[in-house]
């Protein structure tokens, strides 16, 4: 399953790269983020990997291993995310509107595993769209906020 989202950032790139690429901000902007933990490599460098800890329903966690593919910022960060059953690889571009508007283009491409989590990526493509979009808008509203402290 593929698919991109598009959303406009009003502050500056160098802004938005500054937040965005800030480990310390995720929790910020992702709920559910219980922990993250480097694991190895340089984090921010390509090949470096991250464990993410999420809260899920009911008590239960999910874990997910990131792994850095490439790190070309302000322009590209590309990052791939592992869990039982589901490879993800998110290309991230941003791209200046203006002096003070950023765009960010995110691209998805998600790889099931198993007759379950195909099924569910087939039956229900609109839950991972609709919660990849959530998150940008999360960013968003995170970045000019944060902007106006």
């Amino acid at each position: 399953m593929n698919y991109s989202h598009e959303i406009e950032i009003d502050l500056p790139r160098e802004a938005v790269i500054a937040l965005f690429d800030n480990a310390e901000n995720m929790k910020k902007w992702q709920p559910g983020l219980i922990s993250y933990e480097f694991l190895e490599g340089e984090p921010g460098k390509e090949g470096s990997t991250m464990e993410m800890v999420f809260e899920r329903k009911k008590g239960k966690t999910m874990k997910l291993k990131e792994t850095m593919l490439k790190n070309n910022l302000p322009d590209e960060m590309n990052t791939s995310y592992e869990t039982k059953g589901v490879y993800n690889i998110q290309k991230n571009y941003f791209s200046e509107m203006s002096p003070d508007k950023t765009l960010w283009t995110s691209e998805s491409e998600f790889q099931m595993e198993g007759i379950g989590m195909k099924l569910i990526g087939f039956l229900m493509p609109g839950a991972f769209k609709k919660q990849s979009y959530k998150y940008m808008v999360l960013f968003k509203e995170f970045a000019e906020k944060e902007s106006k402290k």
